[in-house]
């Protein structure tokens, strides 16, 4: 059922069906935050949602046994960054008080595509009373972000932080890895939070191409995600990784010096670089041969908080490639590990204190004709509803002239939107 809707009407009808969602104990929201987005190469998310679980998947082998039988389907769900131990030989000991699992994924009961001038609903059952339920959701709800203090710790103090990076530069010294991806953890407890106002919190002080709002059960996800993990549209795939960040100027000269800056930074374009090379030898294990190309390298793109640098790598899928094997051999995503890859993935385990959950994992939706884009989970807000446990992560990519201090700078510039939208900071 397709709904003709004028800009002005988008809005509205966006949050009321956010706001008809919350019944639900399953919803998965893709938000590429059009028109502010429209011009992101290679698109950015195609703005929709699924609401409500007909059915729900949690290991690889469902999903597969899944998607042929099922034309015009699609799945919404995520996979966690410990999907890793079923891939690799590896594994992670460390505690998760957000009980998130490897793999969930779910067929929604309506999937509701949102255009500039057109609303889709998709399902069974008689849409036009769907709408007009939607349409009947009063806009005016509790913005309350939270009810409780929100009193912030962190898995690491900056002196212990420090000394996890040169425990790091130890390795690189040593050969082990070229670069690696270290997190750490911001987290509180005993916290009533409200989902929906943090969420559209966020997204209005931090809009993002690859924006998520993601309810499993108790589990909550509000992502305001600038990155793409891979996108795959007919037998063509996709990655955009990430790596170099910089601050906003306070005006537009100092912006521009700031671009600049990141532009011509040796340590930035090297890591960088890496990635790409790993994201290429990802994608070589999926690719027809002399397929894999890099159309765009060191771009800089300017968010709301802070200026990236990103570079594209495209190939040509093999014929009768399964689908979750070309998702497989590239996941856990480069630019949130490390080089080499497997290597970076134990030191990580090593050096880290939290279990990465979905954090460094990747959001998204899989269709029945093969097509899906994921983004990667990062400058997102997790919530355990039952235990009232809030969580965010942020990461840098650590090289052997990384300096420590400045490293841990930018785990906090990458925080800066979640901590504003919390009330932490003004």
């Amino acid at each position: 059922m397709k709904i003709n809707i004028t800009s002005h009407q988008y809005h509205e009808i966006f949050i009321q069906t956010l706001i008809f969602a919350q019944q639900y104990d399953y919803y998965c929201l893709l938000d590429g935050n059009s028109p502010l987005f429209n011009h992101y190469p290679h698109q950015a998310f195609e703005t929709k949602i699924g609401i409500g679980a007909k059915q729900k998947f949690s290991t690889l082998e469902e999903i597969e046994n899944y998607l042929p039988k099922n034309t015009d389907n699609q799945l919404f769900g995520f996979f966690s960054y410990d999907l890793k131990n079923q891939i690799e030989k590896l594994y992670s000991h460390h505690t998760d008080l957000l009980a998130v699992p490897d793999v969930l994924f779910f067929e929604p009961l309506y999937t509701i595509i949102f255009k500039t001038d057109s609303i889709e609903i998709l399902g069974e059952g008689d849409l036009a009373v769907i709408y007009t339920t939607i349409l009947s959701q009063a806009t005016e709800f509790d913005t309350t972000i939270s009810k409780s203090n929100i009193v912030l710790q962190q898995k690491f103090t900056k002196e212990e932080y420090i000394a996890a990076v040169q425990k790091i530069q130890n390795y690189i010294l040593e050969g082990d890895v070229y670069e690696l991806n270290f997190c750490m953890e911001f987290f509180a407890e005993n916290v009533q939070l409200n989902p929906l106002a943090t969420f559209l919190r966020l997204k209005a002080l931090s809009p993002m191409p690859f924006a998520t709002f993601l309810k499993a059960a108790d589990l909550y996800v509000m992502g305001a995600s600038p990155e793409r993990f891979i996108k795959k549209t007919g037998t063509n795939i996709i990655s955009q990784p990430i790596k170099g960040t910089i601050r906003r100027g306070k005006d537009s000269t100092e912006d521009e010096a700031l671009k600049k800056q990141l532009r011509n930074s040796e340590k930035e374009i090297a890591e960088n670089m890496m990635i790409v090379d790993l994201v290429r030898n990802d994608f070589a294990r999926s690719a027809k041969t002399g397929t894999v190309k890099v159309p765009e390298i060191f771009g800089i793109y300017t968010f709301p908080q802070v200026h990236q640098m990103i570079s594209t790598v495209t190939a040509e899928v093999k014929p009768d490639t399964p689908i979750l094997e070309i998702i497989k051999n590239a996941f856990p995503m480069g630019s949130m590990t490390g080089a080499p890859k497997i290597r970076a993935m134990e030191i990580i385990e090593e050096v880290e204190r939290t279990k990465r959950g979905i954090f460094s994992g990747s959001i998204g939706c899989l269709k029945s004709n093969g097509d899906f884009d994921f983004n990667v989970v990062i400058r997102s807000i997790f919530y355990q509803k039952a235990l009232q446990y809030l969580s965010f992560q942020a990461g840098s990519a650590i090289t052997y002239d990384a300096v420590p201090e400045q490293e841990y700078e930018e785990c906090l510039l990458k925080t800066l939107a979640i901590r504003r939208t919390l009330g932490l900071i003004p």
